[in-house]
Order: C-alpha cells, then structure tokens, then sequence
C-alpha cells in the first residue's frame, strides 16, 4: 500500500490501481481528493470536510463514492443518490478495494463548554493503518501504522505520546499538523519519538512511503 501525506489531516492510499482518500479538508490542497476512487470523511470540522471539494470530486467522476458519518452524508446524499454512505462505530465495509473497519463515537474534548460532535476513525485492511480524525480512539486490534494527530486545540504532547504508547503501532506518521510550525517540529519529533515507544516518522506534504 502506498501512503501520501498531503496537508493537515489528509492522505492518500493506493494499491492494485485504486485510490482511497481520507479527510481532504479545507487545510489540504485544492485537488486532494481529485482521482479517489473512494473518500472518507471523520467528521464535519472543515479542516476535514471541504463541502465544495467532495461535490467536484464527485461530479468529477461518477463513481466516485464517499464513507462518512451522518452529519456530513446529510450534506451530500441527496445531490448524489447511492453514492454517500453513512457509517458509524462497528461498522465494515469495503470501499476501492480497501477493506475498512470504523471504531470511535465522538470528537475529542475541546473544552467543556463546547459540545462534543461525532468523530470517527477508519482502520483499513486489518490494522495495516488506523485514522482515528480528532480523537485518541484505540482501536481493538493491533495497529502496524498510526496517522497520529500531533497538533490540535484538543490535544498536548503528553497525550500525543500515551496515546503512541497504548495502540503500539509499528511506526506513527504525523497528521494534524498543519498548526504545527516548523520551529516546533524538532521538539516534537524528539519527544514523540524518544518516549512513544514506536517509530515515528513525518512526511512533508506531497511525498509518500509504502506501509
């Protein structure tokens, strides 16, 4: 499987010819989702949810389908009938040829005064990689690659690193992390990487690495 990081919380996935897209919000680049086979969306934060990206890509190329929750799908099922599939935790599907587990029910706690939306993660072929979008969920298996939200107003470099340590995956790639300036980086690539008990590594934007 071939992962590309693009910006913020995206990336893309590709094996045997097709292409599944996670996440091409409105921090990621304009055509992040040109091409997919098949995209998935965590939750309705517009940093992963670009209504206008998703409609061209769909529009773009009509078998297109889209995997999300019920808040996004009641944005788009109507315009494209068949198309926009709702899912939520336990949930299994297949979508581009990836087989697709869906673990986690809510966003991550901002502050207590804000309501939690829903949030979910995607765990794709078995455990070869787990997207969990804005939350620590964990899922119930072992996990090989973590996309691993390293920046966010929810989130700090203490739970960043126990949450390295409690799914234990084989190595965790940094997302999230448009936020993140390039001053910072080091610390937390020395940090994450000294005390999470995986290997953790970061793509820039546009470049990829087989998983």
């Amino acid at each position: 499987m071939k992962l590309t990081k693009k910006s913020h919380a995206c990336v893309r996935l590709e094996k045997d010819g097709r292409t599944l897209v996670l996440d091409p919000g409105g921090f990621s680049e304009q055509d992040a989702a040109v091409g997919a086979d098949a995209i998935l969306v965590t939750h309705e934060h517009p940093d992963h949810f670009d209504e206008g990206r998703l409609r061209a890509a769909l529009e773009a190329d009509p078998a297109t389908e889209v995997w999300t929750l019920k808040s996004v799908a009641d944005r788009l099922a109507a315009a494209f009938p068949g198309r926009v599939h709702t899912v939520g935790h336990g949930d299994a599907f297949t979508a581009a040829g990836f087989d697709v587990q869906v673990h986690g029910e809510l966003h991550a706690v901002i502050h207590p005064d804000i309501p939690r939306i829903t949030n979910v993660g995607y765990l794709i072929d078995d455990g070869r990689l787990f997207h969990p979008g804005d939350a620590l969920t964990v899922p119930d298996r072992p996990v090989q690659t973590l996309m691993l939200p390293v920046m966010a107003p929810w989130n700090k470099i203490s739970e960043v690193i126990d949450y390295v340590r409690e799914v234990k995956p084989q190595r965790a790639y940094d997302i999230h992390d448009a936020l993140l300036t390039d001053l910072a980086r080091p610390i937390y690539d020395h940090q994450i990487g000294a005390l999470g008990g995986a290997d953790h590594r970061r793509l820039a934007p546009g470049t990829s690495a087989d998983v």
